[in-house]
C-alpha cells in the first residue's frame, strides 16, 4: 500500500491499473478511521481489483463554527488499518492541493439538502458533494462506497451521480456499531464516559420507533414521538432533529408504509451525533 498526496500520482496509478484492465473501488473519508469505514474498505476490497482510500478533512463542509480545526486527525493510525483491510492506496491531499487559492467553482444541489442535517447546516452539502464530486474524477472509480450512518449523504450523493450521470455505482454500507448499540463515528472520541453513555438515548429510541413500525404501527407522528420522548428521557440530550422522510426524496411522510428513513442528531453535551434506521419496501 503507498500513500500519496497529489492529483497527478493518483492519476498516474489508476492510470496504470486501467491499463492492466482492473476495476477501482473508491472510499471517501475524512480520515481518523474506525469498524465503520472499515467495513467500507474491506467490502471495496472484496468487489473491486483495487481500493482507493481517500483521508482528506474537507474545509468547505464546515460552516465557521464548527470542528474543522478540532476534528481528530491521524494518517499513521489510518494508515495502519488501510493496510490490514486491504486497501492499495490511501490519497492524502493538502488543502492547497484540493482547492486552489482562487476556487470558485462548487456542485450544488437543491431539495434534498434542504432538510434534516441541512436546516442546521446550509453549507454542508454543497462542500460534500464538491468534494466527492472531485474525488470521482480524480480517481475515476467503478464503485465508491459510503455508511448508512450518513443517510442524508448517502441519498444526496446518489441522487448527484444519477443527475449528473457520472459512471460509478454508489454503495451504501450498513451502519457499525460499538456493542451497546452507539453508530460508530469519529466525533464519539469527544465524549466523556458520563456522555458516552448518555449517547446511547440515539439508538434505543430508534430501536423502540423502528419495533414499533415492524410491528404494525402505521402513523409517522406517532413513530416519531416515540423516538423524541425516548431521547428527551436522557437529561445531556438536546434534540436538534428527529424526522422520518421518504427514503428516496427525503421529504416528510405522514405513513410509514413506504420506504422511510427515521434519522435524528442530537447533541450529547457540546458533541452533534447523527443515527437512523432504513425501511425498504
Amino acid at each position: 500500500m503507498t500513500i500519496v498526496k497529489t492529483i497527478e500520482e493518483v492519476r498516474a496509478q489508476v492510470k496504470a491499473w486501467r491499463a492492466q484492465g482492473l476495476t477501482v473501488g473508491l472510499v471517501p473519508t475524512m480520515g481518523y478511521l474506525h469498524e465503520g469505514h472499515q467495513s467500507l474498505i474491506a467490502r471495496s476490497v472484496a468487489e473491486n481489483d483495487r481500493t482507493v482510500v481517500s483521508d482528506f478533512v474537507n474545509p468547505i463542509q464546515f460552516g465557521p463554527t464548527e470542528d474543522l480545526a478540532t476534528y481528530p486527525r491521524d494518517i499513521d493510525r489510518d494508515a495502519a488499518l488501510c493496510e490490514s483491510t486491504g486497501a492499495d492506496l490511501i490519497f492524502h491531499p493538502e488543502a492547497d492541493e484540493m482547492y486552489a487559492p482562487d476556487f470558485c467553482t462548487y456542485v450544488d444541489m437543491d431539495h434534498l439538502t434542504k432538510g434534516l442535517c441541512g436546516k442546521t447546516r446550509p453549507i454542508h452539502f454543497r462542500g460534500v458533494c464538491t468534494v466527492v464530486s472531485k474525488l470521482f474524477h480524480i480517481v475515476q472509480p467503478d464503485r465508491a462506497y459510503f455508511g448508512q450512518k450518513d443517510a442524508q449523504q448517502l441519498a444526496v450523493i446518489r441522487r448527484m451521480v444519477r443527475d449528473l450521470n457520472m459512471p460509478l455505482e454508489i454503495i451504501g454500507c450498513p451502519i457499525i456499531r460499538e456493542e451497546d448499540g452507539l453508530a460508530k463515528s469519529s466525533r464519539n472520541t469527544y465524549l466523556s464516559a458520563e456522555e458516552r453513555q448518555a449517547a446511547l438515548c440515539l439508538s434505543r429510541g430508534l430501536n423502540k420507533g423502528k419495533a414499533a413500525v415492524e410491528a404494525g404501527e402505521t402513523d409517522a407522528a406517532k413513530v416519531r414521538q416515540i423516538i423524541t420522548e425516548e431521547i428527551e428521557a436522557e437529561p445531556m440530550s438536546r434534540i436538534d432533529y428527529v424526522e422520518i422522510v421518504d427514503w428516496n426524496n427525503l421529504e416528510p411522510v405522514d405513513s410509514t408504509e413506504g420506504s422511510i428513513l427515521a434519522a435524528v442528531a442530537v447533541y450529547i453535551g457540546k458533541t452533534r451525533l447523527i443515527d437512523n434506521f432504513i425501511i425498504e419496501r
